[in-house]
């Protein structure tokens, strides 16, 4: 027996975020919600609460996963109380649930990872982006495995 194929306007992605007081690194799920990609960052400026909400309406996104910066007790550290204003007006302006994830070392982990992928030391440093969006999909994917919608074995 034939499936037919599901309407791509079913499924609706999931947008992960590194917040920061300078750069927001941005990431996105596949539309199953498996695997989550860097998807680059905007400027923390006046402009993006247009930019978020036009990524959220071009990606059809239906949540949005950002990074709580918890200390080594996993309680919430100082930057948390500026990630907590962040969320309330990211609710405000998207009209999305927003989850929060443990951030701790996943700028490591990103740094590590474009290491690891062969990135030249000269442009880790001068393209910082790359890591925050690499945290932002470290974040993410950490948040796919520990849910249902992630399908990996």
């Amino acid at each position: 027996m034939v499936r037919p194929r599901p309407s791509p306007t079913k499924f609706r992605r999931i947008l992960g975020i590194d917040y920061g007081s300078e750069r927001v690194g941005l990431s996105l799920s596949d539309p199953l919600g498996i695997f989550a990609s860097p998807l680059g960052t905007v400027r923390n400026n006046a402009e993006i609460w247009a930019e978020l909400r036009t990524i959220v309406e071009r990606e059809n996104v239906k949540l949005i996963v950002i990074g709580m910066p918890l200390n080594l007790k996993g309680e919430k550290s100082h930057k948390a109380l500026a990630v907590d204003q962040f969320i309330t007006r990211l609710k405000d302006e998207t009209q999305l649930e927003v989850v929060t994830w443990d951030e701790r070392f996943t700028t490591v982990m990103a740094r590590q990872t474009l290491l690891d992928m062969g990135t030249k030391k000269k442009e880790r440093r001068t393209n910082k982006g790359r890591v925050d969006s690499m945290a932002a999909a470290i974040i993410l994917q950490g948040f796919l495995d520990s849910t249902k919608h992630s399908r990996v074995c």
